[in-house]
């Protein structure tokens, strides 16, 4: 058998320049040199592993150690998914190797004070041109909620399809009408490459700023900057011209228009903003520290040991 190398970190396109997402249920996904395979009973496809974002496995998929051995080295986030990709299970290790943004991000999410303005900086980016800078967080959900249902009437008056409310039935998905149902693949396929990317810049999809308690919380906040541009108009559009397959075609509209838009390039932008830190990425790097009080961290690997008659080696 033939061994094989791993890729090598520094060749691995930056998160910002892969493609979306591939869904893949009913089928064996193995490894072929550096491509991924999946294989029913039409036949077999290949796709570049470094050039996905995620891979998201549904029903019916059965993986191969050799496969995720290869989706590891690429820094490709595999998350594993319920029917028509609705529901998360589990995802597998992201491309960061540094904690530089996730502890940003803690000790942003830790303080009130700036967890709240991270939380103007999130209602910044979708009230264009308005002043929040002296809202309180009952101000920004208010106003919030006035623009997102002002977004549904538009796309409703647009696309001739009634709207009354969302209704999601996380446990029974055709309880649904046809409209929330293509709202619920829309979202879903979302929050996918919304959850890769945060995991992927080694962020927590738990610690969020606007939502809280929920292990995808942050996945939440970052995702509902770009529904009203993407995920609600697909889905009336979806469900008004009454397509058959009505979960894959939102689907795949959804991994479209994230590519036209740019939605993981933005993705990336706004999260290194909101943790007010630089968009730099050396995926090479891989250094362990020792936490110190006085100093913050000290270089790892070496030997602290010293006798009371020593001076410290700090």
């Amino acid at each position: 058998m033939t061994k094989l190398l791993p890729v090598p970190v520094t060749t691995l396109p930056r998160v910002q320049d892969r493609m979306t997402f591939l869904y893949l249920e009913h089928c064996v996904v193995h490894r072929e040199d550096g491509a991924l395979t999946a294989k029913d009973e039409r036949g077999i496809i290949h796709v570049p592993a470094a050039s996905l974002l995620t891979v998201l496995l549904g029903p019916g998929t059965s993986i191969s150690h050799q496969a995720m051995s290869l989706l590891g080295e690429c820094g490709t986030t595999a998350i594993w998914v319920g029917e028509n990709s609705v529901r998360y299970y589990a995802h597998g290790r992201s491309l960061a190797s540094s904690t530089r943004l996730l502890l940003e991000q803690a000790s942003r999410v830790s303080s009130p004070q700036k967890r709240l303005r991270v939380a103007r900086q999130m209602y910044c980016m979708r009230f264009k041109n308005e002043d929040v800078s002296g809202l309180t967080m009952q101000q920004l959900r208010g106003r919030e909620g006035a623009r997102i249902r002002a977004v549904y009437r538009d796309n409703s008056k647009r696309t001739g399809i009634p709207w009354g409310r969302r209704d999601y039935h996380p446990d029974d998905f055709d309880a649904s009408d046809p409209i929330n149902k293509a709202l619920s693949a829309a979202h879903a396929a979302l929050y996918g490459v919304v959850h890769s990317v945060i995991v992927a810049l080694g962020c927590s999809p738990g610690l969020g700023f606007v939502h809280t308690g929920h292990e995808r919380s942050f996945v939440y906040d970052i995702a509902d900057l770009y529904k009203a541009d993407t995920t609600i108009p697909i889905a009336f559009d979806v469900a008004a011209e009454e397509m058959e397959d009505l979960t894959g075609t939102t689907r795949r509209r959804v991994r479209d228009k994230v590519f036209e838009l740019k939605i993981i390039e933005t993705a990336v932008r706004d999260i290194h903003q909101l943790l007010g830190t630089e968009e730099m990425e050396d995926l090479s790097v891989n250094v362990v520290s020792l936490w110190d009080y006085q100093h913050q961290q000290v270089a790892g690997g070496s030997n602290y040991a010293f006798t009371m008659d020593d001076d410290p080696p700090w």
